[in-house]
């Protein structure tokens, strides 16, 4: 019996001792691992990845089902330094890496946002704006169209009092014209030519500025250019009795003499007409001044004196004048069969003299009567703007356009050398350049008054605006090119806008 119970103790005692070998060894695996991923993270935390040790604790984590119990105990404390050093190496390495890759620390943006700042710092402002305004989008027009069509509305003149000014103005045309045909010798021949806005149906706001031209005829002279641009010209007669012959300068008709008997005959005839006052004579202008008031409103009269020349146009006038594909060329032959005018009219300095005349005695070149006509008319279809036919929109565009020059002039006193006619010359070239009717549709106003816009800036910015009639004339001739582009600047500040200054001129004449 005791033999077998030695036996059976001796394989207890294998047995107890194979077990614990082989939680000898076991313990040996586990201690060999823990070793190993202590030195990875060391040597991860040595190298400065922060995610590659996340990555490296997720794999021993999921290394098998004996460690993860392990990995799923309570890390061993470690010494506080080595806290104190993990915890800096994990809040900084995300500050190091911004640091690297943007100079200045900002906040991170999404990549969208990234690109659209990219975009908008590499794109210039002044690029979006010209092509704005080269082809102004519907959307930009659409966020106009209401404001000029209530300035529109709030500049048209009510007929009433069209017809109460009319009836002043024309009762003393008329007794001038008397005057002149019973008590002179040297203007019996003087008809009226009503020109101007008013009578082109372009006057704006009130009905406050007429021109009325008073044409003597003549029908032999001889005419020499006064200067380069081909707007001046010095008259001579021709051997012939004339009653102009007094106010002869050798052979050159005075612009300057003529004037000046002319202005003493108007003053005259106006003493009889209390209620109306000459003005003081300006230098270089070819009117006399009136004015008088009418329901509260200051009217002036320009009466123009003016001479008929009933023979062919000038040859300055040849590469001008391009209305063919506007009105066609018939129309523009029917134009230049009729008489030309010239006024009494001069720039600069009138004693300044060209081939032995002085400028005060030279005449400019007018054809108010032509740019009317065609303003009345100015459809390149016979139905334009009549019952049966399309509106366009040409007549408002100049409108707003002189409207908006005028408030302009009005805010700053260097624009004092810009005019309307600037305007009309500015919509005429317009014209002859985009034809059609339905280039101008009343429908596309918004539109055609920036494009109008753009031209005019195009020409202030060149400091060039040719004479419809004479290009070799440059109607900013004499204009300082810094005022010219202030003005441009000025324009484009109202239009980029949306015109404050016709806003702010609406609320001031609210009713």
């Amino acid at each position: 019996m005791l033999q077998p119970r030695n036996r059976n103790q001796r394989e207890g005692a294998r047995k107890h001792q194979a077990a614990r070998r082989r939680s000898h060894r076991s313990g040996a695996v586990k201690r060999k691992d823990l070793h190993r991923g202590d030195e990875q993270a060391t040597d991860r935390r040595h190298h400065g990845s922060f995610t590659s040790q996340i990555r490296g604790e997720d794999k021993d984590h999921t290394a098998g089902g004996h460690h993860q119990d392990f990995y799923k105990s309570p890390k061993p404390k470690k010494c506080p330094g080595t806290a104190k050093s993990e915890e800096k190496t994990k809040t900084t390495q995300p500050e190091d890496t911004t640091k690297t890759s943007i100079k200045s620390p900002k906040p991170k943006k999404c990549p969208s946002t990234a690109k659209s700042e990219e975009k908008t710092k590499t794109t210039p402002p002044e690029d979006t704006t010209k092509t704005s305004i080269k082809s102004p989008k519907p959307k930009t027009c659409a966020t106009v169209d209401s404001l000029l069509s209530t300035t529109l509305g709030k500049l048209k003149i009510k007929k009433i009092d069209k017809s109460n000014t009319a009836k002043v103005v024309n009762k003393l045309i008329e007794q001038i014209i008397k005057h002149l045909k019973e008590k002179t010798n040297c203007f019996t021949t003087a008809e009226p030519l009503r020109t101007g806005s008013y009578y082109e149906n372009l006057k704006i706001s009130k009905p406050d500025e007429f021109d009325v031209m008073l044409s003597i005829d003549v029908d032999r002279v001889l005419l020499k250019a006064f200067g380069d641009n081909g707007a001046f010209y010095s008259v001579a007669l021709k051997r012939d009795k004339n009653p102009l012959k007094k106010f002869q300068d050798g052979d050159i008709l005075s612009a300057s003499k003529m004037l000046t008997e002319f202005r003493d005959e108007v003053k005259k005839c106006v003493k009889d007409f209390r209620e109306w006052e000459v003005t003081r004579k300006r230098p270089g202008c070819p009117a006399v001044t009136l004015t008088t008031t009418v329901q509260s409103v200051i009217v002036s009269l320009d009466v123009v004196l003016s001479i008929k020349v009933k023979t062919s146009w000038p040859a300055f006038t040849q590469q001008g004048f391009q209305i063919d594909k506007w009105l066609g060329t018939k129309g523009k032959q029917d134009y230049k069969r009729q008489p030309y005018y010239l006024v009494p009219k001069y720039e600069g300095r009138g004693a300044v003299e060209h081939d032995g005349v002085s400028a005060k005695d030279a005449w400019r070149v007018s054809f108010s009567h032509v740019e009317k006509d065609i303003l009345l008319k100015h459809g390149s279809e016979k139905t334009c703007c009549e019952r049966e036919g399309q509106r366009c929109c040409r007549k408002d565009c100049l409108k707003l356009l002189k409207h908006l020059l005028s408030l302009l002039k009005e805010g700053d006193t260097s624009f004092e050398k810009f005019y309307s006619y600037q305007a009309k010359t500015t919509l005429l070239h317009a014209c002859s350049s985009r034809v059609k009717d339905s280039d101008w549709s009343a429908s596309s106003r918004s539109c055609c008054f920036l494009q109008l816009l753009e031209d005019f800036i195009g020409h202030l910015e060149k400091c060039v605006l040719p004479n419809f009639f004479i290009p070799d004339q440059n109607l900013l001739f004499g204009i300082d090119k810094k005022k010219c582009l202030h003005l441009a600047r000025c324009i484009e500040e109202q239009r980029d806008n949306d015109f404050p200054i016709f806003s702010c001129w609406l609320q001031n004449n609210e009713e």
